[in-house]
């Protein structure tokens, strides 16, 4: 992981991704991580019982709006497989699709069951994209709980409704509406009953915090109280959403950590029919702190965003010089994320000696390396001479086909990409929505532009041609991206190269440098225990 002076979090700007190159930095796993002990197997289908929520057995549900049927209550009628009918479906896959070309994607930890019910619990920091990136994570159809006024709104309500999402009723937007969430509850129930994947977000808002905000007690009540009506308890996951790069930044790379199941099978089982689960119900409060343990240990959890270059930095330093190895595994970087940001808390509240300095003397040798485009990993690298010709002419053999592609597709797409990245700004979003509403506009603002093309398209050659763009203008706009992202990646090879390659003195003194603050990060660390 390369070490920056912006930082890595769940919500803030952080380092740059790094290249595809023989001395780029290491770059996260495309490969889920998973062991014996974090895999999660199916859930087992549960006992459908007394459901207050579905229609009179043996009565088709009438259809709603659009023609998907649902119950007497109106609430969607749940597929077999979590849906509520194609159209959700078809919109998982696009709000999935859109997630991932928005974002460099990496999804690692438990996997998700592929069938039965499931509740997934995340962070928040990103608006409405966090529950695309959730979608892509658990890889199947899920059913979010979303405040209610964003069901009205036109920009984004259609979204949410398409998705199957469910209204939660909160006492700062309408108190006098709040006595519906018991039937939203029941639905939620419902959903889980017939095999659902339910998310839901318990900070309870996004937010672009250095740390978990207190969590809302709402996804414990729905798990306690679905016991009422299943015989087993279902897998609740934590789902922890990390950024690099800036959460709001085109390509940024996105780390989705799908945690160990939450343990509350002994809650479930002295769950009592009668039992009242209200905020203050001992069970309630309990599985609220549990997830939120959960949740913790998938997020890097800051006491402030300037710490942020500290702690990536330290991480990297110390892995670079006394890691084994350099693991690619995004499981384990979190992890010492995590320990990281937790020694530098217990030492400013101990007042450790020399906490101060060291942290500006670690932001100093990130500012140093940034600017040679290098992480703590590359000082100890020493290219050769056969690899760098082998990489120059494997670069030079992919851009000479590809890069007349790239040209013509950033002339076709110039234009609408810039009238969204003037637009963006002027709009003044708070960080937590600039991410959605850039991808919103974008798909309107290519959609359009694509469109009108094809019709000139029509007009010149006929359309046959005209549908034939409707298909290769988007592909070529997808290839453009992942070529000017390889171009990218290669230039910073090559600027690596360069630099250790013919400034040796240079690396020579930023690797002594670098072990002396190795060595203070252990000394530190010994002196806390």
């Amino acid at each position: 992981m390369r070490a920056s002076a912006r930082g890595t979090s769940s919500s803030s700007p952080s380092t740059r991704s790094g290249g595809a190159g023989p001395w780029a930095p290491t770059r996260w796993s495309s490969t889920r991580s998973c062991t014996t002990e974090t895999c999660t197997p199916g859930a087992r289908s549960p006992r459908r019982t007394t459901n207050p929520m579905s229609p009179p057995s043996g009565s088709p549900s009438a259809p709603g709006p659009g023609g998907r049927s649902r119950s007497e209550n109106g609430f969607p009628v749940v597929a077999p497989d979590g849906s509520t009918g194609r159209w959700h479906r078809n919109l998982h896959r696009f709000i999935s699709f859109a997630a991932r070309t928005y974002y460099q994607v990496t999804v690692a930890g438990s996997p998700v069951p592929p069938r039965g019910p499931v509740l997934i619990v995340a962070n928040h920091p990103n608006s409405l994209l966090d529950a695309a990136l959730v979608s892509a994570a658990a890889d199947r159809p899920v059913r979010f709980l979303a405040k209610a006024p964003l069901f009205e709104k036109r920009s984004i309500g259609w979204a949410v409704r398409g998705l199957g999402a469910l209204p939660i009723y909160r006492r700062e937007d309408a108190p006098e509406l709040m006595g519906r969430n018991r039937a939203t509850f029941e639905a939620v129930w419902n959903a889980l009953v017939e095999g659902s994947a339910v998310g839901i977000f318990p900070e309870g808002l996004s937010h672009s915090g250095p740390s978990l905000a207190p969590l809302k007690t709402g996804s414990a009540r729905i798990a306690l109280g679905s016991m009422r009506l299943m015989d087993e308890p279902f897998p609740i996951l934590p789902v922890g959403l990390t950024f690099r790069g800036g959460k709001e930044r085109f390509r940024s790379e996105a780390l989705l950590l799908i945690g160990k199941p939450v343990r509350w099978t002994d809650l479930a089982r002295n769950v009592q029919a009668d039992e009242d689960l209200g905020e203050g119900a001992a069970a309630v409060r309990e599985l609220t702190e549990r997830i939120h343990a959960g949740l913790s240990r998938v997020t890097v959890n800051l006491e402030r965003w300037e710490d942020l270059p500290v702690v990536e930095t330290a991480e990297a330093v110390h892995t670079a010089e006394f890691g084994r190895g350099h693991t690619q595994n995004p499981v384990r970087w979190l992890a010492r994320m995590r320990r990281t940001a937790v020694a530098l808390d217990e030492a400013r509240k101990r007042d450790a000696s020399g906490v101060s300095d060291l942290a500006e003397e670690l932001e100093s040798h990130a500012r140093i390396l940034d600017g040679l485009a290098l992480d703590p990993q590359d000082l100890h690298t020493r290219p050769r001479a056969s690899v760098a010709w082998r990489w120059t002419l494997m670069n030079l053999g992919f851009f000479g086909v590809a890069a007349p592609l790239a040209l013509i597709g950033t002339l076709i797409f110039l234009l609408p990409w810039r009238i969204v990245g003037w637009a963006e700004p002027r709009f003044d979003l708070p960080d937590d929505r600039r991410a959605t509403y850039k991808v919103l506009g974008g798909i309107v603002t290519l959609g359009l532009w694509v469109l009108l093309l094809a019709a000139l398209i029509f007009y010149v050659w006929g359309w046959r041609f005209a549908v034939g763009s409707l298909v290769i203008l988007p592909l070529l706009g997808l290839l453009t991206l992942r070529i000017r992202e390889r171009w990218g990646d290669a230039a910073g090879d090559l600027r690596r190269f360069l630099v250790l390659k013919g400034r040796n003195d240079i690396r020579s003194r930023l690797l002594e440098r670098q072990r002396e603050l190795a060595k203070q990060i252990r000394s530190l660390q010994a002196e806390l225990g």
